[in-house]
């Protein structure tokens, strides 16, 4: 049952073979198990989820199911959830106790779904490693030592470990797929504006979408579908008709031409990625499709440009956490001034800080031109990139990140080392692209090397047929680490 899919678990609910109280305490079961472990769960709450469970059943039992009632999904720390503790991953929200829904919650608590914990994360979603959560690191279950990935590096864990059947993530430049890639589990970035950002704490405005992390490309399909949607209260959500993101799953591959990005395929990736990566690419040749050369010239300066304006909106959504209304206030101040200085340098981490701080320079007045607007304008360079490449394919492919897994802490104290983990990454949130990341073998040592799969705006019908069709020939995604 642990590698089952969400369809056959939907299945098994559907002909009363298990019930939604039984499913859901055997994953409660195996969390309380392994969570000790790799920490991908900062809260659990028995009470609630079983009764989002009973209520499952009670939907099932009417005939009233939709495909993921009663399936227990794991929700990342950064969606508000109603009567349950919402931290970010931060000492600064250690004590929130959200009093609504996000957008996302509402979509899996109308269909019935069981939410099941909130996962670990990087704080306020700011890292690639999943080290810098107050609630500490998550540890990546292929191999302890090493880390899962970030920001979303709980969900990842959660699903690779098999505590949860699927979960929700966020991607900002790359906090989906990374993580995804090094928990070799499957993950997908929709465009941006598919998926609400109402009640999805804010790190970078511009940049930020949720999106789905599961097992496979079917499953991912499944958990799109219940996640997209326009909500009136989320001014960049999209009004698109509703779309079945199932509906291309089993489409023959013949004639698509897979773009191969010469700056993809550089020294700075490592032997044992590239391997596993031409071998994918080998299997899509065998289904029918071509590959092309292709160029995104403005590649280098995604990480520059990203790391000016993604601080510069942190800077200022970041400001609302000031001591005063909600989440941690400093014990002692002597004046309103202190209090804010106080409860701010108390409550942020160190790498939270660091990126206030550079957002704070770069929006200050005689630095605004010089390196915000700049950095605006080489995002346009970027977009147009891609623009020019569709024109060539229709799909395309490299390596997620540069390399399989790290271990704990070698990159901790040498931010710019950390910040090249999402060098393949950051160009679609900047794009508004949709990207994905599925696994496609393993590397040295064992670990995970994700596949990067990026499409054209709307094209993730299409994204997950590529990927489905390459996991109906290859099994690397119901690969299961050793867990104890």
């Amino acid at each position: 049952m642990l590698n089952s899919s969400l369809k056959q678990l939907s299945a098994l609910l559907a002909q009363k073979e298990i019930s939604s109280v039984e499913l859901t305490c055997e994953f409660l079961k195996r969390i309380k198990a392994l969570n000790p472990n790799y920490n991908a769960f900062i809260t659990i709450n028995e009470e609630m989820s079983l009764a989002q469970a009973r209520n499952a059943d009670a939907i099932i039992a009417s005939g009233d199911a939709h495909p993921l009632t009663g399936i227990p999904i794991a929700q990342k720390d950064i969606f508000c959830t109603k009567g349950w503790l919402t931290t970010c991953g931060s000492k600064m929200l250690s004590n929130f106790i959200s009093p609504y829904d996000a957008g996302v919650i509402e979509h899996f608590n109308k269909i019935g779904a069981v939410n099941i914990g909130k996962t670990n994360m990087d704080e306020f979603a700011m890292g690639s490693s999943n080290e810098t959560s107050f609630y500490g690191p998550v540890k990546n279950p292929w191999n302890i030592a090493t880390v899962p990935g970030g920001s979303s590096g709980g969900s990842a864990c959660a699903v690779a470990a098999r505590m949860a059947p699927a979960a929700t993530g966020t991607d900002t430049g790359g906090s989906i797929r990374q993580p995804a890639a090094l928990c070799g589990v499957s993950g997908i970035k929709p465009t941006y504006g598919l998926v609400s950002r109402y009640g999805m704490i804010a790190f970078a405005s511009s940049l930020d979408q949720g999106g789905p992390i599961a097992k496979s490309a079917a499953d991912l399909a499944l958990m799109l579908n219940v996640m997209v949607g326009f909500d009136p209260r989320d001014s960049t959500t999209l009004q698109r008709e509703k779309e079945d993101y199932t509906h291309d799953l089993g489409k023959p591959l013949d004639g698509l031409r897979i773009g191969l990005p010469r700056e993809y395929f550089v020294k700075e990736m490592s032997d044992d990625v590239a391997r596993a990566v031409e071998a994918a690419i080998t299997e899509y040749r065998k289904l029918g499709a071509k590959t092309v050369e292709i160029s995104l010239p403005n590649t280098k300066l995604s990480i520059p440009v990203y790391y000016v304006l993604a601080p510069a909106e942190a800077s200022s959504n970041l400001s609302r956490f000031d001591g005063v209304r909600y989440g941690y206030r400093a014990p002692k101040y002597t004046d309103l001034n202190d209090m804010y200085q106080k409860s701010r340098a108390q409550g942020f981490g160190a790498e939270v800080k660091r990126r206030i701080l550079i957002g704070t320079y770069v929006l200050s007045h005689g630095y605004y031109d010089a390196y915000y607007i700049q950095a605006q304008k080489l995002r346009r360079l970027i977009a147009q990139d891609f623009i020019e490449a569709f024109k060539q394919c229709d799909i395309i492919m490299g390596p997620t990140s540069p390399t399989t897994a790290f271990s704990l802490g070698e990159k901790s104290n040498d931010p710019l080392r950390m910040y090249l983990s999402d060098a393949y990454t950051i160009a679609t949130n900047l794009a508004g692209l949709p990207g994905m990341s599925i696994p496609a073998g393993f590397g040295n040592e064992g670990k995970p090397v994700g596949l990067h799969i990026i499409g054209n705006y709307f094209s993730e019908a299409q994204m997950l047929n590529v990927a489905y069709q390459y996991q109906q020939v290859m099994d690397w995604h119901a690969q299961m680490p050793f867990t104890q």
